[in-house]
């Protein structure tokens, strides 16, 4: 009979049979690296599809890209030069390219000089430049706003000819695919000709060649180191640094390119030292933006002449470029100071020669903060500045300066004009009253003389604007712009012979073909030689006796007549002397009141100003001596010369510079110069 197993025998085999602690955790050990698995799986899975998706993200961004055929074609489009009537270049209208030049015929220094601004690694990086986006990504998240950009010359060139301005990421990874295969299908040497050929420097000018002849008047193979800089400074944005619109940020721009090219030894100091004492001219008749208000009257002129499928056109106008200088800077030197204001914040300026060219037109105070023309545009009442057609008038039916009459209160049914600050003289001649400007005697012999034949005559003289022909007439309650009051006042200037405002000499194409030649008929006589001789005494007796005296100008035979309207909303002066028709008005756009500013204040002082500076060559300030009370013009010249002999501050920091519409740093890091 079999024995059982003890119960301690029983006991030994289980324990012998069962897993042992220590043979226990390898198992769950070996459980846990199985339950993590999926994870693992999962992990690479959604990189795979994130790789897959990125990959078909930009198989059909490549896709979208724009066609490359025809790259080295340039699309050109018909230009227009406007020329002063000495010949001076005033504005080029179009996109004006000059012939493509190698990088073999330009000097080195203008290569250096674009590279030192644009691209330090261009000749290192692959068409993108990866320590420049790390280093503007790092400078954006620091700054947490947009301050760098990384964007390379390349990228900027396959920008330019191939995309849209649009600020997005899927244009910029365009612009770095195309970067890469301009670099893959074109040489170092042939991008940066691409690039010069076609970039913008302002100015409507497109290339280094027609920038160099816009605003040096010659190739930019002659260029000199200051030039250069100037040049590539523009590139950063073309406006804003352009020596038109702003001469002297022009200038520390131009410092700061040649900082850079001796901090990374494209030039040595002493070629900065003599660069910056060297003198830059800009082209003479590049450096008045203010012409712009007379080139978008007479732009117009040209289209409805020439037509809009004209070739290249050089258009002769009638403007000075010297007397247009003079007049926005009489403008500007007025109302600038508060206290000769007076509350007027805009202000117009047009100026005839007696035959009705325009030689200075000045629209506002700042073409590039409006571009409405207010000497040809805008409507305003010209108050006592009307009375000269009342007087006129007067004069044809028979009276005489020496005629007197009461300036005293005057009623006409229920209206009762007043005489400014309702003082009264008395009895006094013609004379006097139209030098104190009298509304009670311009209305008295308005109605003597009858408003019909006032209205009729002011037609005859150059008024063109509706005319209500009631009992405020002679005080001038209707609206003129200034260039129709100056068409007007040219009768009175010029012996009695109407002259109608024109700015267009004649038309020819590039090759030298007339177009259109301004008409050359005698003016109409519209006054006779009576009435002429005496309006003339009444207007040269106003500016050396009565309210135009402001306006005199020692040396120089000066006559006018002052206006102001009801509340001191616009305020006039229109003038003459021996060679030019000047009016000024000024006022504001919204039609406020200004701060009690009469005819006598703020334009007679812009008058003034301006014909003191106006150039010697029929324009009548005084020989052999200089303008007196004006600062000098803010030329290229005055401002670079010297630039600076110290470096500008951080110019490390000022290569790519902000952006005008930043998206985020990310993308300013991608490229921060859009």
């Amino acid at each position: 009979m079999a024995r059982r197993p003890g119960k301690s025998q029983a006991a030994q085999r289980a324990r012998s049979a069962a897993p042992s602690r220590g043979q226990r955790r390898p198992a769950r050990r070996k459980r846990a690296r199985g339950n993590g698995f999926p994870w693992f799986r999962t992990a690479a899975s959604l990189a795979i599809i994130a790789t897959l998706i990125l990959g078909g993200w930009l198989v059909s961004i490549a896709r979208d890209l724009p066609d490359t055929d025809g790259l080295q074609a340039i699309e050109r489009t018909a230009t227009i030069a406007f020329l002063d009537h000495n010949g001076a270049l005033i504005a080029r209208r179009g996109s004006a390219h000059g012939h493509e030049v190698t990088v073999d015929e330009l000097p080195d220094y203008l290569i250096d000089a674009v590279l030192a601004v644009e691209d330090r690694r261009f000749y290192s990086h692959p068409g993108v430049d990866l320590i420049g986006l790390g280093r503007a990504m790092f400078a954006n998240v620091r700054a947490g706003r947009v301050v760098q950009g990384g964007s390379t010359l390349t990228q900027q060139l396959a920008k330019n000819l191939f995309l849209s301005p649009e600020r997005t990421l899927r244009r910029k990874v365009q612009e770095m695919m195309l970067a890469f295969w301009l670099e893959s299908r074109f040489s170092k040497d042939e991008i940066l000709e691409l690039y010069l050929n076609r970039v913008y420097f302002g100015g409507g000018a497109y290339g280094v060649e027609a920038a160099s002849l816009r605003y040096f008047s010659r190739p930019a193979s002659e260029l000199g180191l200051g030039e250069a800089a100037l040049l590539a400074g523009l590139l950063k944005a073309p406006s804003r640094y352009s020596p038109v619109n702003d001469a002297q940020r022009a200038a520390a721009r131009a410092t700061v390119v040649l900082d850079l090219m001796a901090q990374t030894g494209r030039i040595t100091e002493a070629e900065r030292m003599t660069a910056a004492q060297t003198p830059i001219r800009v082209s003479r008749g590049s450096s008045s933006q203010g012409a712009q208000y007379f080139i978008d009257w007479t732009a117009e002129q040209v289209r409805q002449i020439a037509g809009l499928d004209h070739g290249d056109l050089v258009v002769y106008t009638t403007l000075d470029v010297d007397a247009q200088r003079a007049a926005e800077r009489a403008v500007s030197l007025i109302l600038d100071d508060e206290s000769l204001a007076s509350g007027a914040g805009e202000g117009a300026l047009v100026s005839l020669a007696h035959d009705g060219g325009v030689r200075a037109m000045v629209g506002g105070r700042s073409y590039a903060r409006s571009q409405f023309n207010r000497a040809v545009l805008a409507q305003r009442q010209p108050g006592s500045a009307f009375k000269p057609f009342v007087y006129a008038s007067a004069f044809e039916a028979g009276l005489s300066p020496e005629d007197r009459r009461n300036d005293a209160p005057v009623r006409i049914g229920d209206w009762a004009p007043q005489n400014y600050n309702d003082e009264y003289r008395g009895e006094m001649t013609l004379r006097e009253g139209f030098i104190r400007s009298s509304n009670s005697i311009a209305v008295q012999i308005a109605e003597e003389t009858g408003r019909g034949h006032v209205a009729r005559l002011a037609r005859r003289l150059g008024i063109e604007s509706p005319m209500r022909v009631d009992r405020s007439l002679a005080l001038g309650v209707f609206e003129v712009t200034p260039l129709e009051l100056a068409t007007a006042y040219t009768p009175f200037a010029n012996g009695g012979l109407r002259a109608g405002a024109y700015g267009i000499e004649r038309i020819e194409t590039a090759q030298g073909e007339p177009v259109y030649v301004a008409p050359t008929r005698p003016g109409e006589l519209v006054l006779d030689a009576r009435t002429s001789a005496r309006m003339r005494d009444l207007f040269l007796t106003n500016v050396r006796e009565g309210t135009g005296r402001r306006a005199a100008v020692p040396g120089l035979v000066i006559g006018g007549k002052t206006g102001t309207t009801n509340e001191f909303r616009d305020a006039w002066f229109a003038g003459f002397n021996s060679e030019l028709v000047t009016v000024v008005w000024t006022g504001n756009d919204d039609n406020s009141p200004t701060d009690r500013a009469t005819g006598g204040g703020p334009p007679a002082r812009i008058f003034q100003a301006y014909l003191e500076a106006a150039p010697r060559t029929g324009l009548g300030s005084r020989p052999d001596q200089p303008p007196t009370g004006m600062a000098g013009p803010p030329t290229i010249e005055t401002a670079i010369l010297p630039l600076s002999d110290q470096p500008a501050a951080d110019p490390a920091n000022d290569r790519d510079g902000p952006a005008e519409d930043p998206i985020g740093a990310f993308l300013a890091g991608l490229g921060g110069r859009d």
